[in-house]
This record gives structure tokens, C-alpha cells and sequence, in this order.
């Protein structure tokens, strides 16, 4: 192996990976993935699809799944700092509806391995981020469900975020710790809590 550390999550199926950065006076190189070191850090996914996306500072996007098709998804940041969050969503699990949360940025260059059967979803905290992640199922249409980003019952401790619940998902109120206010999509502003009962297969 050798090229990437990963390192064990609190919750059984997350796993923050590492990869060996070789930098010099002329900048860096790095394998940003490879399914040989994966496999034999018995994370053998084979991954179909590569997304990539950018967000402004104070975007929430999330919490996230597919229903039917759910995915395993390695992410990390190219540019800017995010938070990143996984929730289990496993029926049955011992840490159903508990969370997880990594900061991802260009420069610690971690990784954050989500087995399948967790919502997902991420905070941009500088002025602009770009996300990439890879899937090990491609996106089903009308298969998308989630879950409310601030639901209470899962108790996400969200970095800079400043404000109080309302009852529901709704963003206003909320702002960063300077003063940015919170961005949303009119969807995740309308996602049920954990209570309503969603769970995997």
C-alpha cells in the first residue's frame, strides 16, 4: 500500500483517507486515488461516475441519498475548505442517525470515504469550494431522498454556524460566524427529520 493512510471512523463504514503528498520547490504530486491501495486497505469500491462541483461560501448542500440505489461516495476538496457530514441511515445499524463530520480543504488534501447507506451533505466555509467525489452507482431520477440538515434528533454541530432551530429547515436566521448568511436550495429547506422514518433496505 503505502500511498494513502486511512484512518477509521467512530462510526463503522466512514474512513478518512490520506494520500502521500511528494512536494518539492516546485510544487507537489499526488495519487489521488488508486483501486489497488484502496483494495488492500479493504475498501475494494468500484466506482462508475466522477462529479464535480463548485459552491459559494455559506452553501449547505444536503443531507442527501438514493433510496433504491444507494452509493458508496469518495469526496475531497480541489479548491477552498468544506465541512463534510455523513449520517448513518442504516436499518438496524448500532449507530443509526449518528454523525460524522470532516473538514476537507486544498490543503490537507483528506479524503472521506461514505459507504453506502448514509445521507450526506457538506458547508462551504471559504469564499468559494470545489468538490469532487466519485459514485458507485450513477444518479437514479426521482430515487433522491434526504433528510433535514438541521434536524435536532441528529444534533450536526455545523463549524461558524450561528442561529437557532425554527421547527423546520428553513435557512433563514442562520449565518456564518462573519455574517454570511446561509444558502440553501428550496429543497433542502423542505426535507423531513430523521423521526419521519427513513431508513435502507
Amino acid at each position: 500500500m503505502g500511498q494513502i493512510q486511512v484512518t477509521t471512523c467512530p462510526i463503522k463504514g466512514l474512513y478518512v483517507i490520506e494520500p502521500t503528498v511528494h512536494g518539492d520547490s516546485r510544487g507537489y504530486f499526488m495519487e489521488t486515488y488508486s483501486h489497488r491501495d484502496m483494495e488492500a486497505a479493504g475498501l475494494p469500491a468500484v466506482f462508475v461516475q466522477d462529479n464535480q462541483s463548485m459552491s459559494t461560501k455559506g452553501v449547505l448542500r444536503g443531507l442527501h441519498f438514493q433510496k433504491q440505489y444507494p452509493q458508496a461516495k469518495l469526496v475531497r476538496v480541489i479548491r477552498g475548505e468544506v465541512f463534510d457530514v455523513a449520517v448513518d441511515m442504516r436499518k438496524g445499524s448500532e449507530t443509526f442517525g449518528k454523525w460524522y463530520g470532516v473538514v476537507l480543504s486544498e490543503t490537507n488534501h483528506k479524503q472521506f470515504y461514505i459507504s453506502e447507506g448514509f445521507a450526506h451533505g457538506f458547508l462551504v466555509l471559504t469564499d468559494t469550494a470545489e468538490f469532487c467525489y466519485k459514485v458507485t452507482d450513477f444518479w437514479h431520477p426521482n430515487d433522491e431522498g434526504g433528510i433535514a440538515w438541521n434536524d435536532p434528533d441528529i444534533g450536526i454541530v455545523w463549524p461558524e454556524l450561528q442561529g437557532s432551530y425554527p421547527g423546520s429547515p428553513c435557512a433563514a436566521g442562520y449565518t456564518l460566524s462573519d455574517g454570511t448568511p446561509l444558502n440553501l436550495s428550496d429543497k433542502d429547506q423542505k426535507w423531513p427529520g430523521i423521526r419521519e422514518g427513513f431508513q435502507f433496505n
